[in-house]
């Protein structure tokens, strides 16, 4: 549990990584692009032989980077802060050969600088200020002057006028590198802002999600609570009830008696049915796990279902269509509680469907899925009801209290299936239920492992 927790507290930690691979091979390629355009461009002689082993020390970190992103072991941020040091080391390096705090493109020490802002907490943001400073004022007065691109002063007219013209490109050229920076620094600010805007908005989502997923948790065990309180009391009147029942069956002979023998064995029966109930409800309120189920072939499970609800409801009509795509070897986790919420479905659609029209079944699977598709030809879900089933109970007059519903969300939610209900265009609504496939080869390579 521990090494869990630890694990998905490292996965922010994990894509900011990431990120900074991604960062880092921009950053060597626009590093690049720079020496190629001053020197083959602007005929600027830079020392070559010295800058392009720095940048391929980079390009290995970031190799580096790349392998260590392939492992398993949980990102820190002491790590990240790490990674970042040596791209400032690095870029000092490049600046130290190329000027140093005379080069326009000193602001690229606010890019570390920025992506530790983001990055981590706030202590590091002051240490990585603390490092880009020093290395700022280190490079004031300790640097490689860059080359000279214009001759120097000479006592003629033409020469004087050429290093005039010469100073002014180099004036416009040190202000091109200024802008260039602001752009892109303000282009970065902006591009980090919006993704970090919306990484925001998406935790906001989970933590909604957490909040709802904590609350449906909450009322599921008030739910399994009552029910084990209410199949306790319960018990005690369905044993009166079948008490008296077998008393009045001893008073009045059923030869002299035949119908009203019919009815108490009715009775008897239904109160059987609701001890065997309650006894499953007592026993495995709030404490039944998909691990408790069995694996079972699709069809079978889907034959064993509609046997059990054919027991309900033998007179509502159904239709089933189980298309080909189906796999021959598709298996499936039949528990008891999803058993009994697939039986909840169908008594509903049975209740509120047309006679002559009854229940619509489909079976077909899908991206290692089982769909099924239950529609009625009823008068449809209300909208105000539709958009809460499975948030929390929900009461109607014709479908009861919308308890099991609830349940049986929460159920196939639990099995790794998901849900969902709509009206459709024609009347009626439909229930589609994915359930997730197991292969008989997945499941005996699982128990060969």
């Amino acid at each position: 549990m521990i090494n869990n927790r630890q694990k998905n507290s490292s996965l922010p930690n994990r894509e900011n990584l990431q990120w900074l691979f991604i960062l880092r091979n921009l950053m060597i390629g626009g590093e690049s692009l720079i020496i190629v355009i001053s020197v083959y461009g602007l005929h600027i002689p830079l020392k070559q032989e010295n800058l392009w082993p720095i940048i391929a020390a980079i390009a290995a970190i970031n190799v580096f980077t790349w392998l260590r992103l392939q492992t398993e072991t949980p990102v820190s941020e002491v790590e990240i802060f790490a990674q970042l040091s040596l791209d400032v080391f690095g870029l000092a390096i490049l600046l130290y050969l190329t000027g140093g705090a005379t080069n326009p493109i000193i602001w690229i020490f606010l890019l570390p600088l920025i992506l530790t802002s983001i990055m981590l907490p706030h202590d590091y943001t002051w240490y990585m200020v603390i490092l880009t400073t020093t290395l700022y004022t280190i490079l004031i007065p300790y640097h490689s002057p860059l080359p000279e691109i214009a001759p120097r002063y000479v006592p003629n007219q033409m020469a004087h006028a050429a290093h005039l013209r010469s100073e002014d490109h180099f004036f416009n050229l040190h202000i091109f590198g200024m802008w260039f920076g602001f752009v892109f620094s303000a282009g970065l600010v902006a591009y980090f802002t919006v993704e970090l805007a919306k990484t925001i908005r998406v935790n906001e989502r989970q933590l909604a999600d957490a909040r709802e997923n904590a609350l449906r948790d909450e009322r599921i065990v008030a739910l399994g609570t009552f029910a084990a309180s209410a199949a306790h009391d319960m018990g005690t009147p369905l044993g009166t009830i079948s008490i008296i029942a077998h008393e009045i069956k001893s008073d009045y002979p059923e030869h002299r008696f035949v119908e009203l023998h019919e009815k108490i064995n009715i009775l008897e029966d239904q109160v059987n049915r609701c001890k065997k109930a309650l006894s499953l409800m007592s026993a495995s309120a709030g404490e039944m796990r998909a691990e408790s189920g069995i694996l079972m072939p699709v069809t079978e499970y889907l034959d064993e279902i509609l046997n059990q609800w054919r027991t309900h409801q033998a007179s509502v009509k159904l239709n089933i269509d189980i298309s080909h795509n189906l796999p021959d070897h598709a298996q499936i986790i039949a528990e008891q509680t999803l058993t009994h919420s697939l039986i909840n479905i169908l008594n509903n659609a049975g209740q509120v469907t047309q006679k002559e029209k009854g229940i619509k079944l489909d079976l077909n699977a899908k991206d290692d899925f089982v769909i099924i598709k239950i529609r009625d030809f009823g008068p449809g879900i209300p909208s105000e009801i539709l958009s809460s089933l499975g948030k929390q109970p929900v009461s109607s007059n014709k479908r009861g209290m919308g308890v099991g519903l609830f349940l049986t969300y929460t159920i196939i939610t639990r099995l790794g299936g998901k849900i969902n209900v709509y009206n459709m265009e024609t009347g009626g609504a439909c229930f589609e239920i994915a359930l997730p496939l197991i292969e008989k080869e997945e499941q005996n390579g699982s128990a060969d492992h």
